[in-house]
């Protein structure tokens, strides 16, 4: 009885792991990749929250090491877990995080419970003034001494469990998370980012880590913080970063029970589809028909910071026509738990973020339409994506249904009688009465404009009392997709 007691206790614990303690209809996060503390306060007051954003997952919170020229990958290489990094120290980071949850913004911070830093030159110093001997697995800010490692080793055979699991990933010190002591700072350390206010967190490297140490570390952590607004007993939401690409040693699998996974094959199919590799018509079977998680335990991303970098089948901001496609359709249909990422710009692959002559990283800047400049991209406020959001919210509860297409790459749906979207990919234009399932109507398409005093500012469609508009999407028109909703209704 006891053990069929733990069982259930486990499952329990797992089933909430997957809830991301949204608030409303809300149900997209973005990820302000690299921001600081403050300004992403200001962004859940002043845009995130205005526009339905449900939550931001933030770069990760631990000191870390400087490196020389200061590319964006030192966030991921901790040396304590002080919480002060060049986005701000914890103090800013829990003002931040009280900020956005009192309007309905939840914080997911990036932890890394797999390493600490790589090798370094003689002594290594942090963000907070920390220092550290990486080459002899010395971290006194911990502390953390040899005997919290696993012992060197380089990856080389990715489908031996045992590398893919003990061995360094590009060097970075491999904690053992076996251990009695290493797991209780690692508890600690979430145990303080959820007293904050945080509603959970994406874990990194999670396959490079036995699910079993990371079922032990999750489930023993405090509950989220009543405080901020979170039910009793509510459990943090996981999401975990497993690449798997379907043949690897170390399957997602292990840890769909503990939270959502990473679904990197949606970001390379999707990729490929709107990059016109891969007819859009094929579409309409999306989701677990393409071999992907089910959609409760998939977190979902046309890009994120790893792989837009990577220059293979995955869109980004470079290709804006085709990324805000990607993203519409991403946003549309019902599948997945889903992301959005919010950019700066970058040439080479190490970049850092856009930072003044002190190596401070500096604050957004936005021009007359909300659009930011000074090197952040930030996809999240472009017109076609911030209003697919707001879409996503308006169709929340319904199904795919109706799907049209022309045998290529022209398609159209509904989301249940809410909303109605179309695209075309196709080097000729979209000219075709459809049904939207929308009731009797003229409606604002929110791609080319937004609704305003109760005029659109883009392109409007007129429904009949049969539910059919007259869709056009010229091939040359700056966007190749429509969108149509009930709370966009003129």
């Amino acid at each position: 009885m006891l053990k069929l007691t733990l069982v259930c206790l486990l499952v329990g614990l797992a089933v909430a792991q997957h809830n991301p303690h949204w608030w409303g209809n809300r149900n997209t996060i973005v990820h302000l990749f690299e921001w600081k503390w403050a300004d992403i306060a200001k962004e859940c007051e002043d845009f995130l929250a205005p526009h339905g954003y449900a939550g931001v997952q933030v770069s990760p919170v631990a000191e870390n090491i400087v490196s020389e020229g200061r590319p964006w990958w030192e966030r991921y290489q901790p040396i304590s877990y002080r919480l002060i990094t060049r986005s701000g120290n914890e103090l800013e980071f829990a003002d931040m995080v009280r900020r956005c949850n009192d309007v309905g913004v939840r914080i997911y911070v990036d932890v890394l419970l797999n390493h600490m830093s790589g090798d370094w030159l003689g002594t290594a110093r942090g963000t907070g003034g920390s220092v550290a001997e990486p080459s002899s697995k010395s971290f006194p800010g911990v502390p953390y001494t040899q005997q919290d490692f696993h012992p060197s080793c380089e990856i080389h055979d990715w489908n031996d469990r045992f590398q893919v699991q003990h061995c360094e990933l590009v060097g970075l010190k491999d904690l053992d998370q076996s251990s009695d002591y290493v797991r209780k700072q690692l508890i600690e350390v979430l145990d303080h980012l959820i007293t904050l206010g945080v509603a959970g967190f994406r874990v990194d490297a999670a396959k490079h880590m036995a699910a079993s140490d990371l079922e032990y570390i999750y489930s023993h952590t405090r509950n989220l913080n009543t405080d901020h607004g979170f039910p009793n007993n509510a459990r943090p939401f996981i999401y975990q970063e497993v690449i798997d690409h379907g043949h690897e040693t170390v399957s997602r699998d292990e840890y769909t029970p503990l939270g959502a996974v990473t679904e990197f094959r949606f970001s390379e199919e999707i990729g490929k589809a709107f990059r016109g590799n891969n007819a859009l018509k094929w579409l309409s079977s999306w989701g677990t028909d393409w071999g992907f998680l089910p959609s409760e335990q998939a977190l979902t991303f046309v890009d994120n910071h790893d792989n837009q970098r990577d220059g293979g089948q995955e869109l980004n901001y470079k290709s804006p026509k085709q990324y805000k496609m990607a993203t519409a359709f991403h946003l549309a249909y019902p599948y997945g738990i889903s992301q959005v990422m919010s950019s700066f710009g970058f040439d080479d692959r190490d970049q850092a973020p856009p930072q003044d002559a002190q190596e401070r990283i500096i604050s957004p800047e936005f021009d007359e339409d909300g659009g930011c400049m000074n090197g952040w991209i930030c996809e999240h406020r472009w017109r076609q994506i911030y209003n697919m959001v707001a879409f996503k919210n308006a169709v929340r509860g319904t199904q795919m249904n109706n799907w049209w297409d022309n045998g290529d790459n022209q398609i159209a749906f509904c989301r249940g009688s809410k909303g109605f979207v179309a695209f075309n990919n196709n080097l000729y234009d979209l000219s075709e009465t459809l049904q939207t399932c929308l009731p009797a109507g003229e409606y604002c398409d929110v791609i080319s404009g937004n609704l305003v005093n109760g005029a659109c500012t883009g392109k409007s469609v007129k429904v009949d009392g049969n539910g059919y508009g007259y869709i056009h999407i010229g091939a040359e028109d700056f966007d190749g997709v429509l969108a149509l909703h009930t709370d966009a209704r003129l």
